[in-house]
């Protein structure tokens, strides 16, 4: 009971009416519940302005094929290799949102990968054997997102901050529930960074069916170009800053047109030779990086269906790859060759089996028997002074179920093969996780 009903009661007492203070319990009652329901909007008010989230996965894959660094250069030597098996915890994100009203919102996402920071030796299988001392523990701890946004209609809305680059179907829907296997297509998350992020700004917005969004960014940094993942390194610095003496830009177009159908074109143009600290290497160089990708998702019917196709291009791939070679040996730089294109071809397919069944108990459960294919070349043409490595080449092949007990939590389990030309080795590996994505106040 509030000060102000004591208070009343004790006149009322005064009074020494019985009768008078039975007839004004109801408003006794009813003022006490109105100060609570009062109290409980200002609560739930603030409430509704703030949300948090978190999304996150963990694996245990047990790998048919060797874990030695020779295995690409004597092939031959690891062919009946027993193999290893791993766990892992390949993303875990915190997800935070507060609306301040009139139009202004805040966003951010915090994101572990592999299991956090720390520091960390590897034995890296690209080169030649090498020990490699890591600023982490198997992966990192890094600000995903931090960005301030003015909403003035749902057709035009600026961003501004650390903001994710949606270029490829598995930048833009990169949450564990939104693809099949336990870990993201490799196609597009080996030759472009992923998931990309960046300092930039965005202006985006969606009317009727269609979605659209074009942000302004620092250009990729040619001194993390490699050939094993292309540009995939590019968008990160091993700087405390990242070099922006050149811009970048990206386009998406998405539809919605058809019931259960998504469709996506994104691209993405910008130079990367002059965009690194180490200017006297690489300030003649304009490495134009170039990137086109479709993606679709068609969920309808017990039927989910993703796919997308990628292709990016890069100038001057020759001098980057001599400023590359040319660093110095303990520079954070791969020192690596570099392709002038890449290319990758993804699509999925799942039914829900549990669609089959009238039992009412399985109504809001799903079991998605899926198959995948990815084909993917991060050294797809190169110029003639640079050796076109076919380890690059890559044709996986995947297929399991996804077991959602709820929607927003999945239990996965697939084999997958991955396959090279001859005379490398085909490395097949079974995986099993558990992944959750969700709000835990909204």
């Amino acid at each position: 009971m509030t000060l102000f009903s004591v208070l009343l009661c004790v006149v009322l007492w005064g009074q020494s009416n019985t009768e008078l203070l039975e007839q004004n319990k109801d408003l006794l009652n009813r003022i006490e519940k109105l100060e609570k329901a009062n109290a409980k909007k200002k609560h739930s008010v603030s409430q509704r302005n703030f949300r948090l989230g978190v999304y996150g996965e963990a694996v245990y894959s047990r790998h048919f094929y060797s874990n030695s660094w020779q295995r690409y250069t004597s092939p031959e030597l690891y062919k009946d290799d027993d193999g290893h098996g791993q766990v892992d915890i390949p993303h875990f994100v915190v997800m935070m949102d507060y609306d301040f009203g009139r139009g202004w919102k805040f966003g951010t996402e915090l994101e572990f990968e592999h299991g956090g920071v720390g520091s960390a030796v590897e034995i890296e299988a690209e080169e030649t054997g090498e020990y490699e001392s890591e600023i982490e523990k198997g992966g990192e701890f890094v600000i995903e997102q931090v960005w301030i946004e003015k909403s003035f209609s749902p057709a035009f809305n600026l961003r501004m901050g650390h903001i994710v680059v949606p270029v490829g179907g598995t930048n833009a829907k990169h949450l564990p529930t939104q693809f099949f296997g336990n870990y993201r297509p490799e196609g597009e998350s080996t030759m472009l960074p992923c998931t990309w992020h960046q300092t930039g700004i965005s202006l985006w917005g969606r009317k009727g069916d269609w979605r659209y969004e074009a942000q302004l960014l620092p250009g990729l940094d040619a001194f993390m170009f490699d050939d094993n993942y292309w540009i995939g390194k590019g968008a990160t610095s091993p700087f405390e800053f990242k070099i922006a003496n050149s811009f970048a830009g990206m386009l998406r177009v998405d539809n919605y047109s058809i019931k259960g159908l998504q469709l996506g074109l994104s691209g993405y143009v910008g130079k990367s030779g002059n965009n690194s600290l180490k200017q006297d290497n690489y300030k003649d160089i304009d490495g134009i990086v170039s990137v086109v990708a479709f993606d679709f998702t068609y969920d309808a019917n017990n039927w989910i269906v993703r796919g997308s196709a990628d292709y990016g291009s890069l100038t001057d791939s020759d001098k980057i790859t001599t400023a590359n070679i040319r660093n110095r040996k303990d520079s954070p730089s791969p020192k690596d060759k570099v392709a002038k294109s890449a290319a990758s071809v993804f699509v999925e397919a799942g039914y829900n089996l549990f669609g089959l069944s009238k039992n009412t108990k399985l109504k809001d459960q799903k079991l998605y028997l899926f198959g995948r294919y990815n084909y993917y070349d991060t050294m797809l043409e190169t110029e003639a002074s640079i050796f076109d490595d076919k380890r690059f080449k890559r044709n996986c092949y995947a297929f399991g179920l996804n077991y959602f007990p709820i929607d927003k939590v999945v239990i996965k389990a697939e084999y997958t093969s991955r396959m090279f030309d001859t005379p490398y080795n085909t490395e097949g590996a079974f995986n099993i996780g558990v992944a959750f994505t969700g709000f835990l106040v909204k």
